[in-house]
């Protein structure tokens, strides 16, 4: 969509068509919804019976704080949409802006000439081969990226997976803003979604995948009861609407994203933990930075790989300090005293709890939160 704004000629293709389904934290923080109000989206987000949750709450146990992160751009609202809701806006608005869209088109081979990649070879809906080439291929194909794989893009920064988790919706249940339950082992959420539905997260850790997935509602509703009593109660008297959808696969690393005629964008340059819910409002700015960046390079204005070297650094530069935070929130390790008197803290002090619920926004750095008066 921006580079087709840009005036360059763009080719989208997907195996899916739209709308569809993909297994998602539904989260756009508030840079990620400032990012729809400059591309012209977030008015048609807004009209799909999506309430939005800006204020989020944290219980512990024995207390619980609340906040909203300060705004982004003027933005204050965050939003949890559907991804049947919000990929088809996306889709509709590259198309808009004068993208050719290829549903159903699998690709199967990224093609290369001379060290640098020229194009993709793929398979139509009717089964037809074709082969497209452009003066540039972007992979927004996710964590396990073909163009990734194909060009053996390197991985920096690894972490190991840390988290499982599985969740669904109900019908019925209301919920305060987004609460979240970080408990010993545990992580759950509950946040509104489209058409009244409430979305429930229920995290474990990775080495515990097969033992819960052996009885996924037994044991997602036994851990509810459990960690977060007065939610069990809530969903007791809700109906889940849909199957339980949850994986294990998460692993945490940088992948660099760019080199001759190829880049990388989302999850497939950068991908980590979900328990802070970064990956669309990560995906989305920085679309706009390699979308700048290719502009650059294609116009003359900068070298294109020095342009795209830019991106990497920017990319780098603006998620590293929430990507150790999701790591170490990721451990599900129980909490520190010193984490604990912070959250007591917090919970008498609403504009540090709204700050600290900026720096897992974006909208607040970790260390402006930590040490204000030197930021």
């Amino acid at each position: 969509m921006l580079l087709a704004r840009k005036g360059y000629r763009v080719l989208l293709v997907d195996k899916a068509t739209f709308p569809s389904n993909t297994m998602s934290t539904h989260y756009i923080w508030q840079p990620g919804v400032a990012c729809l109000k400059r591309w012209g989206l977030l008015e048609r987000l807004a009209r799909s019976n999506l309430p939005p949750a800006p204020r989020l709450r944290f219980d512990i146990g024995d207390f619980a704080f609340s906040g909203s992160p300060p705004p982004a751009d003027g933005v204050t609202e965050a939003y949890r949409p559907r991804r049947t809701v919000l990929d088809k806006i996306l889709v509709d608005g590259a198309v808009e802006s004068g993208a050719e869209l290829r549903e159903r088109f699998s690709v199967n081979e990224i093609l290369s000439e001379g060290g640098s990649i020229e194009g993709v070879r793929g398979r139509t809906i009717s089964g037809s081969t074709v082969t497209e080439t452009g003066r540039i291929v972007i992979g927004a194909d996710g964590m396990h990226s073909l163009v990734a794989r194909t060009i053996r893009s390197g991985t920096y920064n690894e972490k190991p997976p840390l988290t499982c988790w599985y969740y669904s919706y109900w019908s019925g249940v209301d919920v305060e803003g987004v609460e979240a339950y970080p408990r010993d082992g545990r992580w759950i959420v509950a946040a509104p979604t489209n058409d009244a539905l409430t979305m429930i997260i229920v995290a474990w850790t990775n080495k515990e995948f097969d033992q819960f997935r052996a009885d996924i509602e037994g044991n997602f509703l036994q851990t509810l009861r459990r960690f977060a009593p007065d939610l069990a109660d809530r969903v007791q008297n809700g109906r889940r609407e849909e199957r339980f959808v949850g994986t294990a696969d998460l692993p945490n690393f940088f992948r660099k994203p760019y080199g001759l005629g190829w880049a990388l964008v989302g999850d497939a340059g950068y991908h980590k933990d979900p328990v802070t819910a970064q990956g669309i409002t990560d995906a989305f700015q920085h679309a706009e930075l390699l979308a700048e960046a290719i502009d650059a390079g294609l116009s003359g204005r900068q070298p294109l790989q020095e342009a795209l070297a830019d991106y990497e650094r920017r990319r780098n530069e603006d998620v590293i300090q929430r990507y150790e935070l999701t790591c170490n929130l990721a451990t599900l390790a129980p909490l520190s005293a010193e984490m604990r008197s912070l959250f007591e803290t917090l919970r008498d002090n609403p504009a540090a709890a709204d700050r600290f619920f900026g720096t897992l926004a974006g909208t607040v750095s970790t260390l402006h939160f930590l040490r204000p008066k030197e930021h």
